[in-house]
């Protein structure tokens, strides 16, 4: 039986079971098997297979609707060190890496370690152990009332720090077990998964040396992004201590009366077949992000427009951290959507006349000006007029209102003068 986070798990494992859990239901099922292996030569392929016994479900869906499609095929790569994007993206991302990393007391794992070491309440609607019966699922969750402990915890984790003075190993590890939920659900920042009557948020702590409140920023992001039309996450404030964290609610679960239900969610990097390696970023593209929502899409054109909003935004708000991790697919049911919009986070570049995004927007590659957004359109299924009119509406609507959202998020008059120059930059009409 896999134990829980926070006791010791066998480490350089080499296959695994892959569960998930269905669409309306609480409880995981075993849906697969995933091993990892060497060749003489040293490339590294890992391979999956769904179980028959899986197959043989009706209500049985697919992990990925791209790479591992619902079928009694074995599915094999030799990217990413073996391992198919859809489980990567359920495993940790860097600040999960790192404190699952101080947790184990090893400055590196195995790709299948760093999975096997991460809780049960990952992102999206998957779990892996080494017992083909998936353990309970997770009932008991941090409150909002340990929000100070995880922000002393974080700090320490963020500044390598020793432990201070009355705090034992045994409080270190319990303190980490609570540090470590939430550590497959994007971004480097310090984070960490809590409940409340509500259900379950992502809390992200501010750090010491940040240039401005990130946490209140991120909320007025997300409220400005709302104001211009995009479906964008739910978010609140909580003070913690002498500082603040932002909650973001947490998209893929739903409370229900035996637990939670999970989407199943597949991150942007995912479909694109691309990591994040420098090597892999010719393949960073929103235009064939737009042509991948066309094809897997319930609603095609409704996703293919948001996406194109989601891109002029980040244009807009000087967002250079809109990498492909930050852009998902989730799916309640059968059918896959694009996700709520998330991580949207102002900066301040010093260029004037030219900034870039993080992904290809058009004809001039990631250049984040107007006639570039436009340029390729039609792959969002719009027309250029159509096209023209969101830009021209986002732009007026982000120039004059951004600040009027900010301090409507309680953001102070410095940290607005810190963050104006993120927003509609002279370049962006040039």
């Amino acid at each position: 039986m896999i134990s829980s986070p926070g006791t010791s798990r066998p480490r350089g494992a080499s296959e695994c079971f892959v569960y998930l859990t269905l669409p309306g239901e609480t409880q995981a099922v075993t849906a697969g098997r995933f091993e990892l292996a060497a060749s003489r030569q040293g490339v590294v392929s890992g391979r999956f297979v769904y179980g028959r016994s899986y197959l043989a479900r009706p209500n049985a869906v697919e992990i990925d609707p791209v790479e591992l499609k619902l079928g009694s095929r074995t599915y094999e790569t030799v990217l990413m060190k073996g391992l198919f994007g859809a489980l990567r993206d359920a495993g940790p991302d860097s600040w999960g890496r790192r404190v699952i990393e101080k947790h184990a007391g090893l400055a590196e794992l195995g790709e299948l370690d760093y999975l096997l070491q991460s809780p049960d309440d990952r992102a999206g609607a998957l779990g892996f152990g080494l017992d083909r019966t998936p353990p309970a699922p997770m009932r008991q969750f941090n409150r909002t009332i340990d929000l100070e402990k995880l922000q002393a915890l974080a700090d320490l984790v963020v500044g390598d720090e020793p432990l201070p003075l009355g705090v034992d190993a045994a409080g270190l590890a319990q303190a980490q077990d609570l540090l470590l939920v939430g550590t497959s659900m994007g971004g480097a920042r310090p984070k960490a998964v809590v409940e409340d009557a509500a259900g379950l948020w992502l809390a992200k702590f501010n750090q010491p040396d940040d240039r401005w409140n990130s946490a209140r920023a991120e909320h007025a992001m997300l409220a400005l992004g709302r104001a211009c039309g995009l479906a964008t996450a739910e978010s609140r404030i909580e003070t913690v201590g002498n500082r603040e964290a932002l909650l973001v609610k947490r998209f893929d679960r739903d409370k229900a009366p035996g637990g939670y239900l999970r989407a199943r969610m597949v991150s942007a990097l995912t479909l694109l077949r691309a990591d994040e390696s420098s090597q892999s970023r010719e393949r960073w593209s929103y235009i064939v992000l737009a042509e991948e929502l066309r094809r897997i899409s319930a609603e095609p054109r409704r996703d293919a427009a948001e996406l194109f909003r989601r891109m002029c935004f980040n244009a807009l708000i000087s967002n250079i951290d809109d990498h492909p991790r930050n852009h998902a697919i989730i799916a309640w049911t059968r059918d896959w959507r694009l996700s709520p919009a998330y991580d949207l986070t102002p900066s301040s570049p010093v260029g004037i006349e030219r900034r870039d995004l993080a992904m290809a927007c058009g004809d001039l590659g990631r250049y984040a000006n107007a006639g570039n957004l436009v340029s390729q359109a039609a792959r969002f299924l719009l027309s250029a007029d159509e096209a023209a009119s969101i830009v021209d509406d986002m732009e007026a609507q982000v120039r004059s209102t951004w600040r009027e959202v900010a301090r409507a998020c309680a953001m102070s008059d410095a940290d607005c003068a810190r963050i104006a120059g993120a927003f509609a930059y002279p370049g962006f009409r040039a």
